[in-house]
């Protein structure tokens, strides 16, 4: 079977020789993609094109925590490995694509967790959360009201030994406890703390979240990775156990990278990896 896109055919051979499902499980990355609050816009140059050279070639300026990424220890804390450091097969391996259906501010424990998957979680394994909040992956209030994880998430991977965490939502922690909220270089969005106060029932939010990113740390100490803002076909797999692949650029002193996260599905069990033959 082929499959034709703007004049050029592909063999889809996806489905048919390797026998393999591919899922793409990444937002969009381009022009004007959804952007945390104080982070400088995508920019994208021509420097190339048709008309004037008769090839096309681009020019990026960009954060590489924007759209699905994954964050190096390095990101958060001083004297970890960055994204260049982390050895290959942390990219890749199996794992579980687990329901955990949350709604605005609520927050992602460590019983959420057993409750989902400790019957069938492995030990380094990859774990993929679907919150439901990827349909809301857009310029606006994505970002300040997201659920998100806490430190018994975190405690809970490190017992179960997760080897890399990922999730529709912001960051590796809950939105209150970055510098969207009272942390940092925070609060970036000071309105949102009469806002909390009165969702929460007369909670301030530092009593709330009286740590800054307490999951990075406790992940990232660990050596566990966190993979942000997940999405594209996140449904189709969701409470299946697939095998991921989403290597980040080969970056010296990276603190994280844009990736493809890929999850893939083998029905016929028929694919294998090569055993490196000579030839």
């Amino acid at each position: 079977m082929t499959v034709t896109i703007r004049g050029i055919d592909f063999q889809e051979d996806l489905n048919n020789d390797m026998g393999l499902e591919f899922y793409n499980l990444s937002h969009r990355y381009g022009y004007q993609c959804p952007n945390w609050p104080y982070f400088r816009d995508v920019r994208i140059e021509r420097m190339h094109y048709m008309a004037k050279s008769g090839v096309l070639s681009q020019t990026l300026t960009t954060t590489m925590h924007v759209t699905t990424h994954i964050d190096a220890p390095a990101h958060v804390v001083q004297g970890t490995p960055f994204i260049d450091e982390v050895p290959l097969p942390h990219f890749f391996g199996t794992g579980l694509v687990v329901s955990i259906p949350k709604n605005k501010w609520e927050q992602i424990t460590g019983d959420d967790l057993e409750k989902a998957c400790g019957h069938a979680i492995r030990k380094n394994d990859v774990l993929i959360i679907n919150t439901g909040w990827h349909k809301h992956y857009e310029d606006g209030d994505y970002f300040p009201y997201c659920p998100g994880l806490v430190p018994s998430a975190a405690d809970w991977m490190i017992e179960k030994g997760v080897k890399v965490v990922g999730h529709d939502t912001q960051a590796n922690d809950h939105p209150l406890a970055t510098a969207i909220g009272p942390h940092r270089n925070g609060p970036l969005l000071p309105h949102l703390a009469d806002e909390y106060k009165e969702w929460s029932g007369g909670i301030a939010w530092d009593e709330a979240f009286p740590e800054w990113e307490p999951v990075h740390n406790k992940i990232f100490k660990a050596g566990i990775l966190g993979i942000e803002n997940v999405g594209g076909d996140l449904d189709a797999v969701t409470g299946k156990r697939c095998t991921f692949a989403f290597f980040p650029w080969n970056w010296d002193r990276g603190d994280g990278c844009i990736i493809r996260l890929v999850a893939m599905i083998d029905r016929g069990q028929q694919y294998r990896i090569e055993p490196g033959e000579s030839f």
